[in-house]
């Protein structure tokens, strides 16, 4: 069928054309910036959408393939025949469009494409597709966008930087199962995970993505359906309701976004129209190492329109909280996980990625302006400057960056036995050299307790007390470094096993005691948290931080000051040895006659010894000591975080 021409002004004036029935009249301005990768929203006009025609219903399809020959909707409506639904191309826009009388939400469908070498190609899903069937089956379903979102005044304070913010994160495939080892659809997720969460005192719940994935095992972070929520675990309808019940009971919502890779599955958008469209050409630039997956075209506007507004989709039809960008290492830099002669270098000969650097300044700015308030978080590896800083500034204009560099560093410290962590005391404090140069989230994710790596409690040195009493510690050290806190499921209870995405996580284990005490004590490390801004409000500014006990490394001993905005103090104290040390004194700063024990990792009721400083007040006494003109005495517990406050 003869292509039709339509021509396009700036001015939004469309030459005429003569349309027949089946073509929709798509709006010259959506044409015009469908062309131009400007469009704010493109998934309202590509895709599949419910419409109305010459008093007709029916479906709209839409979809962006420039170089093919030929494109034809199919699907159960036409036997999957491709010669019944040809679509009708927009040339300068590169967009086919048919109108299909008297089909509607859930209907079956796919794009049938001929590339431009007359080659027919395997049925592709649709990119901007809503819905989508449940693998192995891979057609896209019609589905209807809903009203768009803005986030309350109430969750927009929650997500500030001076908010506490302890986020627990889920894989929703393998929190709980059904009794007969299925997925829990959305509904039954809201009727349990939330109340969990919030119970424990989290502030937000983000999962692990929940777009429409070909392989479990990739965890939703090789998705193909970008716009369509998992079939694996229901409908739209239903993440809907599971977040407006999280949003009822206080919790924010957060979905990982995955805008670094995609795969190669050919019902994807791999050489859509016969050439790379979504995708580099050049496997120096478009091919993955790591994953075996294909980077998309960072430099083309139409694929960054696609990602730009792929992200406020979910940030609007869903109203979630924010996103989690994953990957971003890999988008920075050129020459990521490649040896010399496998990349390319940029324009100016680095090694910079500056198209990517320029889509994720893109996509912040249009999320700050249009979803204001949402929290934006990059998965960030590297020493790239700037990744929290604002776009005023030449940053790339996140609202969090994951700090991995403490993560791998207090866990190297952690895994030593504790008569060895004298000579790696570096590795606790490194991380505040550089702590205020972003702003951080401390995420101990997913990623550290699979592979091989064991789970948290695993990694911990000792016998079965020491494993505890060290996770214990640990886990009082994050809550009470700067920082917000990530920690994954099932590391709330000190999980034996490393993760198992085919499996429910194992909860018979709080029938024992020391697990219990785990789960009890990430609720009480959350309660204080959130109770005294000196814990959070300061996070990202060196004025709410000072050392107290840095250079202890013989002692394996350190504390630190936290304070707020109107100058209300907390202390913390950290042991990492299995001694305890009566007696000790600490140089504590002016403003207090007294402190107590808030918090103690080695409490009974967590599975601790009880030694502690819990039946008496700790006077100031007038005898300086690390600095400090004053100073307390305390008993320090064995592998154990002490919390103080001023009395």
């Amino acid at each position: 069928m003869p292509a039709q021409r339509l021509g396009l002004k700036r001015s939004g004036v469309m030459t005429p054309n003569t349309l027949t029935p089946n073509t929709p009249n798509i709006a010259p301005r959506d044409l015009l910036d469908l062309a131009e990768g400007s469009h704010l929203r493109p998934y309202t006009v590509l895709g599949a959408h419910p419409a109305r025609q010459a008093g007709v219903d029916g479906v709209r399809f839409a979809v962006w393939a420039p170089r093919a020959q030929a494109v034809a909707v199919v699907g159960d409506f036409n036997q999957w025949n491709g010669r019944e639904h040809a679509m009708r191309l927009h040339t300068e826009a590169g967009v086919w469009v048919l109108f299909v009388p008297r089909l509607g939400v859930g209907d079956l469908y796919k794009f049938e494409i001929t590339g431009g070498d007359g080659q027919r190609l395997a049925l592709k899903a649709d990119p901007y597709g809503l819905a989508a069937e449940l693998r192995p089956a891979t057609a896209s379903r019609v589905a209807k966008l809903g009203p768009r979102k803005k986030l309350s005044p109430e969750r927009v304070a929650a997500n500030r930087t001076d908010a506490p913010i302890s986020i627990y994160e889920v894989h929703p495939g393998s929190w709980r199962r059904n009794a007969d080892g299925g997925f829990l659809n959305w509904d039954e997720l809201a009727d349990t995970l939330p109340a969990y969460a919030a119970d424990l005192g989290f502030t937000h719940i983000e999962l692990l993505p929940v777009s429409e994935h070909p392989f479990d095992g990739s965890w939703g972070y090789q998705a193909l359906g970008l716009h369509a929520v998992s079939a694996r675990f229901g409908s739209s309808a239903g993440l809907h309701r599971f977040v407006r019940t999280c949003h009822q009971l206080g919790l924010g919502v957060l979905l990982d976004w995955v805008p670094a890779h995609f795969p190669m599955d050919e019902h994807g958008p791999a050489r859509f129209d016969g050439e790379a469209l979504y995708e580099y050409s050049d496997p120096r630039e478009g091919l993955h190492c790591d994953w075996g997956t294909l980077i998309y075209d960072f430099a083309k506007p139409q694929v960054r329109n696609f990602l730009v507004g792929n992200a406020l989709y979910w940030l609007e039809q869903f109203g979630v909280d924010g996103l989690r960008v994953d990957a971003v290492a890999s988008m920075l830099y050129r020459d990521y996980s490649r040896a010399s002669g496998e990349w390319i270098p940029n324009a100016q000969g680095g090694r910079e990625n500056l198209e990517a650097i320029g889509l994720l300044r893109q996509l912040n700015a249009t999320l700050r302006q249009h979803a204001p308030g949402a929290m934006i978080v990059a998965e960030e590896s590297s020493t790239f400057p700037g990744v929290s800083a604002p776009l005023e500034a030449g940053g790339l204009g996140f609202q969090f960056k994951w700090n991995m560099g403490w993560m791998n560093d207090t866990l190297q410290y952690m895994r030593e036995d504790p008569v060895h962590r004298r000579w790696h005391h570096d590795k606790m404090t490194f991380g505040l050299v550089y702590a205020f140069s972003e702003h951080f989230v401390l995420a101990l994710s997913h990623d550290e307790v699979v592979h091989g790596k064991g789970s948290m409690l695993g990694k911990m040195p000792g016998q079965d007390w020491q494993k505890f009493a060290n996770l214990r510690a640990y886990y009082g050290f994050m809550w009470g470094h700067p920082g917000k806190k990530l920690l994954f499921m099932g590391q709330e209870f000190a999980q034996r096993s490393e993760w198992n995405h085919g499996t429910p996580l194992p909860w018979d284990l709080l029938q024992e005691t020391p697990h219990q005490g785990v789960q009890k004590l990430v609720r009480d490390l959350n309660a204080l948290y959130r109770q005294h801004p000196a814990l959070h409000q300061l996070d990202g500014d060196a004025a709410g931080f000072a050392w107290l006990l840095s250079d202890q490394a013989e002692l394996s001993v350190l504390a630190w000051l936290r304070r707020d905005k109107a100058d209300a103090m907390m202390v913390v104290v950290c042991n990492f040895t299995p001694v305890p040390r009566d007696g000790f004194r600490l140089g504590v700063p002016a403003g207090a006659r007294a402190w107590r024990e808030a918090l103690n990792t080695n409490a009974a009721s967590y599975g601790g010894t009880g030694l502690g400083n819990s039946a008496s007040s700790l006077v100031v006494q007038s005898i300086a000591a690390q600095a400090q003109a004053q100073s307390i005495t305390l008993t320090l517990p064995p592998l154990a975080t002490l919390f103080l406050v001023p009395q």
